[in-house]
């Protein structure tokens, strides 16, 4: 089929609740992507941070699983959910348990019960403070935790039990803690509002808040985690000494197959016991097997080593062609988790980009982001960087 026809298609039968780009992608390999007329585009958007080792990656380990074992149910015990919760566990390298689901946002709703299951037998507190211009996911639960008025228009009321406070703002989140405040959760860099890091000193005093308050202390990692800022903890980028009690991952954990775990630590890591939550699909063994393929990747490949160094080669490379191009206002992030601040609106600069045959993702009104596979070379940088320097000079031109 062509484009206009495949266009064709999700007019008439898919739900337009995306406003997606013109773009009809017909196949990809590591870090590049064909379209169905057969344009070649360098991919640093990697799926919103989910290919972590570019496009086709899995498919050995697909394969080979998918003919052993794909679905047996969490009724029963399987090796490779066993084997990925102990890795997950010596990653964080803190006593602590996991539990699988399938998506970023059933990794923050199981963030959202065991708060609620901690508050309510610690004394009936179910509230969680979250922070402005978050974005926790897109149930009723997760757009209420969500510091976007954007994605909560139309689904009124919200879930009672979030409020929303500053970010990096230390002062205001002790003020705003309360009798049946249970739970203080954020992300250690916001992605959707445009890659924007909490500072060290916020974390260590979120730490400190949580402890004398008895709160429990959750960073949503389902963007910034898993290498991604060069650490396999985001916010061990940011404050390495600091601690949490539980993390949500997902996007990049299965390198393009649906997979989301939470990490809790050890003292709550039983909160959530038998018939408090679950998941039909959640952890199985195809899935599981995928997610230890790609924690084998980070490890032998030094792909850690690799987003630090080649981040910030490429953040250099992007202040550098800020200096001469107007239209770039501020270059910020870690590792590969990048965001480009523009004069221009975000939508039409990753639509010029992508002309020019790079992809970028819009982040807030202004950002593109860049969250390019962990493997990604200076090579690739260099030429995104030059496809990059061609659009906006296209977009200034008279």
């Amino acid at each position: 089929m062509n484009r206009s026809e495949i266009i064709g298609l999700f007019d008439r039968y898919v739900v337009p609740s995306y406003a997606r780009y013109p773009l009809v992608f017909a196949r990809g390999k590591g870090a590049r992507v064909w379209d169905a007329d057969g344009k070649e585009y360098l991919d640093f958007g990697g799926g919103i941070a989910v290919n972590l080792l570019g496009h086709s990656a899995m498919a050995e380990i697909l394969a080979k699983q998918a003919s052993v074992l794909v679905h047996a149910s969490n009724l029963y015990y399987t090796e490779p959910q066993g084997r990925l919760a102990k890795r997950l566990v010596e990653l964080v390298g803190v006593e602590g348990k996991c539990f699988f689901c399938n998506s970023g946002a059933e990794a923050n709703e199981t963030l959202f019960k065991l708060a609620r299951k901690f508050g309510n037998e610690s004394g009936s507190r179910y509230e969680i403070l979250t922070f402005q211009n978050s974005f926790h996911g897109r149930t009723l639960a997760g757009i209420s935790a969500t510091g976007q008025e954007k994605v909560k228009h139309g689904f009124e009321p919200p879930v009672d039990g979030f409020r929303h406070v500053p970010f990096n703002d230390l002062d205001a989140v002790a003020k705003a803690v309360g009798p049946k405040t249970a739970a203080i959760l954020l992300e250690p860099i916001q992605g959707e509002s445009g890659i924007r890091p909490a500072t060290p000193e916020f974390l260590r005093g979120l730490r400190r808040l949580c402890d004398e308050r008895k709160l429990l202390l959750m960073f949503d990692e389902v963007q910034c985690g898993l290498g991604r800022t060069g650490d396999f903890c985001g916010f061990r980028s940011i404050a390495s000494d600091v601690q949490p009690d539980a993390i949500s991952w997902a996007k990049g954990l299965g390198g393009g197959f649906p997979i989301g775990a939470v990490w809790i630590r050890g003292p709550y890591a039983d909160v959530l016991g038998p018939g408090t939550h679950g998941t039909t699909f959640g952890g199985t063994p195809l899935a599981c097997s995928v997610a230890l393929a790609v924690l084998d990747a980070l490890d032998h490949d030094d792909l850690l080593r690799n987003a630090r160094e080649v981040g910030q080669y490429f953040i250099g490379k992007l202040q550098a062609l800020a200096a001469k191009c107007p239209v770039i206002r501020e270059v910020r992030g870690l590792g590969l988790m990048i965001g480009v601040d523009l004069t221009l609106e975000a939508r039409p600069a990753v639509l010029k980009l992508a002309e020019y045959g790079l992809i970028g993702i819009a982040a807030g009104t202004n950002v593109v982001r860049f969250l390019p596979p962990l493997n990604i070379t200076r090579a690739e940088v260099d030429e995104a960087v030059e496809k990059m320097t061609r659009a906006f000079s296209a977009s200034v031109s008279p």
